[in-house]
């Protein structure tokens, strides 16, 4: 019975993947903060010339 719960690595591979899913919505966390301050800008800028060009 010592045998076996030493050779068993479910345990192991759950962190692994729950480690993996983590990274990854580190990584989407990352990416979407960037792309909304990039997009942020965009139609900050695009307001300000329709008033400019409104005037």
């Amino acid at each position: 019975m010592l045998k076996r719960f030493l050779k068993n690595e479910d345990g192991a591979t759950a962190i692994e993947y729950g480690l993996i899913a983590a990274l990854i919505g580190v990584a989407i966390i990352v990416a979407v903060g960037s792309v909304g301050d990039s997009l942020n800008d965009t139609f900050n800028n695009a307001s300000s010339e329709l008033d400019t060009a409104n005037q």
